[in-house]
């Protein structure tokens, strides 16, 4: 496909998807919202040249003075690492930003969107948002699921964030029809953690069986994205119930302060820095790069 024209391309994003050659999309609210400065950059950095070794082309997202921009320069990238009114953008923002023409980093449902205008097919991220703990009294469900109903791309993730509830967001996912695969586990991990309490709804093994299942979903015409969750390395992992009472103090202090909304999920990554004192930084960068390992090889495989 054409990408869509309100959308800026580097030369090298634009040449990969002229000739059929495997992109990697990468979310930006990531590198904005989710990690301190300079670790924030220095992880962006890497990770497109993770991509790039293992043989496909990194295509960070985001929209800077108003223009949604495929793929990022250097300069581009700290902007948005270190920018003090950098916008947290899902997809209701995106035409507000837009036509204030300010700059914004894209969430999972943003990025999605934007990937796929692009025709691009593979999206690597920390973790997905999903359904909030205590959702049934205030509604709070991340924009992330319903854009899996209806986007098609696959989002390769470490699972849901930690901090919400696990449980309901697969239940959510499974009524909205989205396939969950899990790379070699039979269990759904939990972000920071390998294991979650959950049982993998569908377990794939490799790149190869992640990709023939990309092909079967869309070439039937089911619209929709496809989620991947890839444990985070086991050397890496922060054990589950070693991460539960932290993420508990956490949601505490957050209630404390009555934060919530677009808010909730950065402040509550931010308190789990400070309480475990950077592990859970070092364990959210791990999993990235893992996760663009396998993203770029699904790239790879999806394009043979």
């Amino acid at each position: 496909m054409t990408p869509h024209p309100m959308l800026t391309l580097t030369d090298e994003v634009a040449a990969a998807l002229r000739d059929g050659r495997p992109v990697v999309a990468l979310e930006s609210t990531i590198i904005s919202h989710g990690m301190p400065y300079p670790q924030n950059v220095e992880m962006a950095r890497e990770v497109e040249e993770i991509v790039r070794q293992n043989g496909a082309v990194p295509a960070t997202i985001a929209i800077l003075d108003g223009v949604p921009r495929i793929g990022l320069t250097p300069d581009d990238l700290e902007v948005l690492a270190s920018h003090p009114d950098v916008a947290k953008v899902s997809v209701r923002d995106i035409p507000y930003v837009m036509a204030r023409g300010t700059h914004g980093a894209t969430t999972v449902a943003a990025t999605m969107r934007f990937a796929a205008l692009a025709g691009i097919k593979v999206f690597v991220t920390g973790g997905l948002g999903g359904v909030h703990r205590g959702a049934p009294e205030s509604f709070d469900i991340s924009a992330d699921l319903t854009e899996f109903s209806t986007t098609d791309v696959a989002v390769v993730s470490a699972g849901v964030k930690s901090i919400l509830d696990i449980g309901l967001t697969l239940e959510k996912l499974e009524t909205l029809g989205v396939p969950v695969l899990v790379e070699g586990s039979d269990e759904f991990p939990s972000f920071y953690s390998r294991s979650s309490g959950h049982a993998a709804p569908m377990r794939v093994d490799g790149a190869e069986q992640i990709a023939a299942v990309m092909k079967a979903k869309w070439e039937l015409g089911i619209a929709g994205g496809v989620v991947v969750a890839h444990p985070i390395p086991e050397a890496d992992e922060i054990p589950a119930e070693e991460i539960g009472g932290i993420i508990e103090q956490a949601l505490a202090d957050m209630d404390a302060l009555g934060i919530h909304g677009k808010e909730a999920t950065p402040y509550l990554l931010g308190r789990i820095v400070e309480i475990t004192g950077g592990a859970s930084l070092t364990a959210n960068i791990a999993l990235v790069r893992a996760n663009a390992r396998l993203g770029a090889a699904i790239a790879v495989a999806y394009a043979g």
